[in-house]
């Protein structure tokens, strides 16, 4: 049964695969970016359902990391716009954001609960107020500007944003956002990943049997921080324009907004509330002023009545319409 619900997922992502690749002939140009802008805050959500789920810790800064892979890419087109290339600023992206988060996380995973999401608060407010003063590397509250790089070699002179990003971008981050599944969804299930569960469900029994708690949980942290880090950096170049206040505590709250909405119970209820907030934040704005009170009202209703999230409601539903000797097959 084991083998049967693998294989049943992976028939699942790979039908989601296709349906994503066949989308630009479907959707307008505009919905395109949309889900270009979804598809890279998934990957943020998947970092930061790691720390949430598998580690039970809850971060309240990473948009800290998000905004440090943006930013590398910003500063690599500003300082160094010769080695300016779309390989080079994923790379940046990375191993600052890496850099970055192995040492925040060096200071936060020594404490846990609300002392961990309060130092991760802290820490990210710091890169905020750092990014908003260093007018004259950062550009200050003006941001910086994201030019369109060169992939592999292939120029893309002469081509407005807007057609890059409903052209080979949308390949390229559909591209990125599966690999980063599949990596994410093989690390949760490796022994790395079982370790970590095993330090959120009974920190002393770990340590008993030998997992050196504070070593795993600083891992995580970095390799969450890494997600979005690269999370960053493609959606930098979607928007066109970095300012410093992706790593204000308000877009911190939305990456957390955004695995609430999904359901991080459920391995993939992360992207799903990446690509519903994506959507329905837009749709809020255009409709009313007061899209923060729609927001806040959704968030009440999910912890009210869907605390599962929207995929966790959904697999509720399908576990009560199921048969009942498909579910006693499935127990055994």
């Amino acid at each position: 049964m084991k083998k049967y619900l693998l294989t049943s997922r992976a028939a699942c992502y790979l039908v989601a695969l296709i349906i994503l690749l066949s989308l630009p002939r479907i959707i307008s140009p505009y919905h395109l970016t949309l889900m270009e802008t979804g598809l890279s805050m998934a990957i943020m959500a998947l970092g930061l359902n790691l720390l949430l789920r598998y580690t039970g810790v809850l971060s309240f800064g990473h948009g800290a990391y998000f905004a440090v892979g943006a930013y590398a890419v910003g500063l690599l087109s500003m300082y160094l716009p010769e080695h300016f290339t779309f390989e080079k600023a994923m790379l940046a992206a990375i191993v600052v954001s890496a850099l970055i988060s192995a040492l925040f996380g060096f200071v936060c995973v020594r404490h846990t609960k609300i002392f961990f999401s309060i130092l991760t608060l802290a820490l990210a407010m710091l890169l905020f107020a750092l990014l908003e003063k260093a007018y004259h590397i950062t550009g200050g509250s003006d941001g910086i500007r994201i030019p369109i790089p060169p992939f592999f070699g292939h120029e893309f002179e002469g081509m407005r944003r807007f057609q890059f990003l409903c052209g080979p971008y949308y390949y390229i981050v559909v591209g990125i956002f599966a690999a980063s599944t599949v990596l994410m969804l093989a690390i949760v299930n490796s022994p790395f990943g079982k370790a970590l569960q095993a330090t959120r469900d009974n920190e002393l029994r770990a340590e008993m049997i030998g997992i050196r708690v504070k070593r795993y949980r600083w891992y995580a942290f970095v390799i969450s921080g890494t997600f979005s880090g690269l999370s960053g950096g493609v959606w930098s170049f979607v928007n066109g324009h970095i300012t410093p206040e992706i790593s204000n505590w308000v877009f911190s709250g939305e990456i957390v907004y955004m695995v609430l909405l999904g359901g991080f119970m459920i391995f993939e209820g992360p992207i799903v509330g990446a690509l519903l907030f994506t959507y329905m934040r837009l749709y809020a704005i255009a409709t009313t002023e007061y899209w923060m009170l729609i927001i806040g009202a959704t968030l009440i209703f999910l912890v009210l009545a869907l605390p599962g999230g929207v995929t966790g409601g959904l697999y509720s539903l399908y576990n009560r319409l199921r048969p009942k000797r498909e579910q006693e097959a499935l127990r055994e």
